[in-house]
């Protein structure tokens, strides 16, 4: 059973990640195109179950269309929703694992008129969820500038984000940026090509996760995880970025460490409160898989379990 054209980075250790049983209940959380779901379904038996979300209408479509298995069912919405979702369903704190890779999928970096890459010319929309929001080129052309550059610091972490934002609106006194064809050469012209990676992949990065409000998203759905989850069950969350990561990081080193008291008292170890969560590891791509996906360069796995 393998419903996915998009190969997951580090499929098989987010999957272990997860410790799965066979009558448990799992969401991913990111379904994509159910690259992850799939792993998941193998891995179950017929009293288990698989909740997805994605606030992509075209990986709903794409789920409704190809997955025919009563152990499965998706819902279109932001991952944030997460507790809302699983109330409905009365699953809250019966959830044996969740599963986020927090990557953009294939399908999306491909369809130049999703404009989430710099190497295929398209519309500059970058939404996850064309159905709302404001698309990034509306974005660019009523930001100020001051605002332009702050996005690209702080999400990007690209030094040179003044000098990108002021030849932004340079070029808008002119004429709209309409395509990610024009914004990355922009961007090119200002950072210069002496890199590994492309000079416009700090700012289209930058610009996506705060046209999407995704480091938000994955701050307010982490801190829902203690509610959601049966003890023993697990997260596996795969980040591609430095900021996302410390948000897991702290997060996971938060709720794992046990709660100090002043030296002295006669507390016996068994009477202290336990922290809600273990930290089970911190993974990276194998060899093998860095030389097959150029992708898995920046992927960080990081799995901890509710206790």
């Amino acid at each position: 059973m393998n419903y996915s054209h998009h190969n997951p980075v580090m499929f098989n250790e987010s999957i272990e990640g997860l410790n799965i049983k066979t009558d448990g209940i799992y969401v991913d959380a990111t379904f994509g195109r159910g690259g992850h779901t799939s792993g998941i379904l193998n891995s179950i038996g017929i009293s288990g179950r698989v909740i997805a979300i994605d606030r992509d209408i075209e990986a709903v479509e794409y789920a409704k269309k190809h997955i025919k298995d009563d152990r499965f069912e998706i819902f279109h919405s932001a991952f944030d929703n997460i507790t809302d979702i699983l109330d409905k369903l009365s699953l809250i704190g019966k959830v044996d694992g969740v599963l986020m890779d927090l990557g953009v999928s294939s399908p999306q970096l491909d369809n130049s008129d999703r404009g989430f890459s710099f190497n295929k010319d398209g519309p500059l929309d970058m939404r996850m969820d064309r159905t709302r929001g404001v698309s990034a080129a509306e974005w660019l052309s009523s930001a100020s500038e001051a605002e332009i550059a702050d996005v690209i610091y702080m999400f990007g972490e690209e030094k040179k984000s003044r000098k990108i934002a002021n030849a932004i609106k340079r070029h808008q006194k002119d004429s709209d940026i309409k395509t990610t064809a024009q914004l990355a050469n922009i961007i090119s012209r200002i950072v210069g090509g002496h890199q590994k990676k492309h000079p416009a992949t700090r700012s289209f990065q930058a610009i996506r996760i705060f046209i999407n409000q995704e480091l938000t998203q994955l701050t307010d759905t982490l801190e829902q995880m203690l509610n959601l989850l049966a003890q023993g069950g697990r997260i596996s969350l795969i980040s591609f970025h430095s900021i996302e990561d410390r948000i897991v990081k702290r997060f996971i080193q938060k709720h794992s460490k046990q709660k100090s008291l002043p030296k002295g008292l006669p507390v016996m170890d068994s009477k202290l409160e336990r922290a809600p969560l273990i930290s089970i590891g911190k993974y990276f791509a194998t060899k093998s898989e860095l030389d097959d996906n150029v992708r898995s360069r920046s992927a960080i796995l990081r799995v901890a379990e509710k206790c």
